[in-house]
């Protein structure tokens, strides 16, 4: 079977879920670094691949597939993985798919927002985030996990049942890209942190690799954006 090629940024959480899937599974491909903070998937050349002028972005063969949910269900679908990822079994697909529709709305929405606001907003313009935004998406942000605490986590090891699945690994990339503007989602929540240790050594040495660029921005900057762009 053809290489993979990704086109990705380990600053992106979609792309890390992808590629950390990719690396569990063992499945070869090419690594293609796209510079979010370089504006580089704004290019003309990168348009020619994604004209959303987004990651991540999978090319198979003459197929080119973008949106990090299609593309974990397509390479579940291409490759001999284990049934838990994504099962075939019509009853435990649904479960997962539930979750991953949910998402967009919740994790995806306000803990990515969250962390523009407060984090990338500041740092490429120089000024204060605009609180009474912030305040909003800091609301449905913690809403939102309270919600995975207490009903998506409430007696299962892992977010669909008691074996891990794709939909952990899009949910455990959301809820890390917080930390970098300054929320920690395990505060309070019991049976997150645990949940998140559960998946981090199901996925490790892998997770830990894939997230050195975002526990150096967490270590460096403690959730107060630099004036000046460094990551």
């Amino acid at each position: 079977m053809t290489k993979l090629k990704l086109y990705f940024d380990t600053l992106s959480q979609p792309c890390r879920a992808v590629k950390l899937f990719l690396l569990i599974n063992k499945i070869e491909y090419e690594p293609i670094l796209v510079k979010l903070s370089k504006g580089e998937h704004l290019s003309q050349e990168f348009g020619e691949i994604n004209p959303l002028h987004k990651i991540p972005v999978l090319q198979h063969n003459n197929f080119t597939l973008t949106e990090s949910v299609a593309i974990l269900r397509y390479l579940c679908r291409e490759y001999n993985v284990a049934d838990h990822w994504y099962s075939k079994d019509s009853v435990k697909q649904a479960r997962v798919d539930e979750y991953l529709e949910w998402q967009h709305l919740n994790t995806r929405l306000y803990c990515a927002m969250y962390f523009r606001i407060k984090f990338i907003i500041p740092l490429m313009s120089g000024n204060p985030p605009k609180q009474s935004l912030l305040d909003i998406y800091f609301k449905g942000m913690e809403d939102t996990c309270d919600i995975i605490e207490n009903i998506w986590l409430k007696g299962k090891n892992f977010l669909c049942g008691d074996e891990i699945s794709i939909a952990d690994l899009i949910g455990i990339c959301e809820l890390e890209q917080p930390r970098m503007a300054g929320y920690d989602p395990r505060k309070g929540r019991p049976l997150i942190e645990d949940w998140m240790t559960r998946v981090k050594n199901h996925l490790n040495p892998h997770y830990d690799i894939i997230n050195i660029r975002l526990e150096k921005i967490i270590s460096i900057y403690k959730g107060i954006p630099p004036m000046v762009s460094k990551i």
